[in-house]
């Protein structure tokens, strides 16, 4: 188990504002497009988010090859160049493959772990306690937990989620992606002193933060990175004035990327910026014209 001094150093490294869960750009044909992916890493750099997150949902980990998600992984790596911290999704509902996984990645130039509720099994509470006490002894970095129960249909009480917290000093954070303020709050009003609250949802990153949050794991910061992080920076300093209206600038154009699915979504934005094509895989597919256009339609106001 990690030691509290170095849970602690680890957790300032990169504790608060905007990560961001990267797109994995296909070319046509389906394979991994590695150019534009250098493309959207530096974008995310020059936009000063706080830290990238690899092997997300909105990456499509569940469709990537082993030997693409090593491929992806390690050019991420190559192009961010130490300039910026780096989070690896290894999570999913075979609690002894994650273990094995744990042990048998190779880590280097990643930071921390971001580790999905299991998913399909359904278990209670007890079984997900279980699952990330094994993440947690296994894992070499530091675990942010993440609960997302619109995915997984098993949402992690904020009992279980404090009883992890207070038990296992690698467990660093929460990315909170239930949409329940009610649970998310009483995890921030009982927490550990250094243990992150993070929002999953970007819609509703604001009030989070308005009510002790530590920022958030973003989508929409993959095609706007400057305002969204910024907007988290300054929600974080209190200055929530100035915060609200990145917010409000934004709100139209992050609830039509969720309008017909994502990441979808936010490659099609993408797409309109030139950074990528919009192709995902199946069974995910583009988002309808209506949504395309009422996109398209918002982003050119964008200023």
């Amino acid at each position: 188990m990690t030691s509290k001094k170095q849970t602690k150093s680890a957790s300032l490294q990169f504790g608060k504002g905007t990560g961001v869960a990267i797109v994995t750009p296909f070319k046509k044909d389906g394979s991994v497009d590695l150019k534009a992916l250098e493309n959207i890493v530096k974008h995310l750099i020059k936009g000063k988010v706080e830290y990238i997150v690899i092997m997300g949902t909105t990456g499509e980990s569940v469709t990537l090859r082993k030997d693409e998600k090593i491929t992806v992984t390690k050019h991420i790596i190559e192009v961010a160049d130490g300039k910026i911290p780096l989070v690896l999704g290894i999570g999913g509902n075979n609690t002894a493959e994650i273990v094995h996984s744990l042990d048998s990645t190779d880590l280097s130039g990643i930071t921390a772990i971001l580790s999905v509720c299991p998913y399909y099994n359904r278990p209670n509470q007890e079984g997900l306690y279980q699952h990330f006490k094994a993440v947690a002894e296994a894992s070499p970095l530091p675990v942010i937990l993440y609960n997302v129960p619109g995915r997984t249909s098993c949402n992690m009480t904020d009992e279980t989620t404090l009883r992890l917290a207070n038990d296992f000093s690698t467990i660093i954070g929460v990315k909170e992606a239930s949409g329940n303020l009610l649970q998310i709050m009483n995890i921030i009003k009982n927490k550990p002193k250094n243990f992150m609250v993070i929002s999953g949802d970007d819609q509703i990153t604001l009030p989070i933060i308005a009510a002790g949050g530590d920022g958030v794991i973003s989508v929409v910061a993959n095609a706007y990175p400057k305002d969204f992080s910024e907007m988290t920076r300054q929600a974080l300093a209190g200055n929530f004035e100035v915060a609200r209206k990145l917010h409000y600038k934004l709100i139209s154009i992050t609830n039509l990327l969720f309008a017909d699915g994502s990441p979808a979504g936010i490659k099609a934005a993408l797409e309109i910026m030139g950074l990528c094509t919009s192709h995902v895989r199946l069974p995910l597919v583009n988002i309808n014209s209506k949504v395309q256009l009422a996109l398209a339609s918002e982003m050119k106001k964008y200023k």
